[in-house]
């Protein structure tokens, strides 16, 4: 925890900001971080422990048709970077989860977050992957220094609640 604490901190105030400032928040992941990504937001969208309105916040891995028609006509690559484009604004955040730091829909999704002028949080384990060398200045790495996927991904979903109770401190106070 030592090693994530200040990154988490940094990351609860950049989404809360989003959020403050009528942004969303966009998630995507594969497998495993497909359904942290998922989970998160519903926690956004509904509640957390607290009662408040929901929170703009969108999975981009729970439209099947979406999904499957981008894979088929382009690439699976391409699966969230071009819902990335077409839903995110500059004052949308980005939250990219890959255990490995290497999926390249995820890659390609920071790389189109860039392109539309958001920020980016980064869900990532072991060295960072590629994902590392992605991210921008005004963007949060949050990397989980592990090597077993199954640590990893229980990390990132004590980080996913972390990450909630902030913002509900920052959005509703407590």
């Amino acid at each position: 925890m030592e090693a994530i604490a200040e990154p988490v901190t940094a990351a609860g105030a950049l989404l809360s900001k989003a959020l403050l400032d009528e942004g969303k928040i966009l998630s995507c992941g594969n497998g495993g971080s497909a359904a942290d990504s998922q989970h998160f937001s519903s926690e956004l969208l509904n509640r957390f422990e607290m009662e408040r309105p929901g929170l703009p916040a969108m999975a981009l891995t729970t439209d099947s048709s979406t999904l499957t028609s981008i894979s088929n006509d382009y690439a699976y690559e391409d699966i969230f970077s071009k819902q990335v484009r077409a839903l995110g604004k500059p004052e949308d955040v980005l939250l990219g989860i890959s255990t490995s730091g290497n999926s390249e829909n995820v890659c390609r999704a920071i790389q189109a977050a860039h392109e539309r002028g958001m920020r980016v949080v980064a869900l990532s384990g072991r060295d960072g992957g590629r994902m590392a060398g992605l991210l921008r200045e005004g963007d949060v790495e949050l990397r989980v220094p592990a090597e077993r996927t199954a640590r990893i991904q229980e990390v990132h979903l004590v980080v996913i609640h972390c990450l909630c109770d902030l913002i509900d401190a920052a959005i509703i106070g407590g």
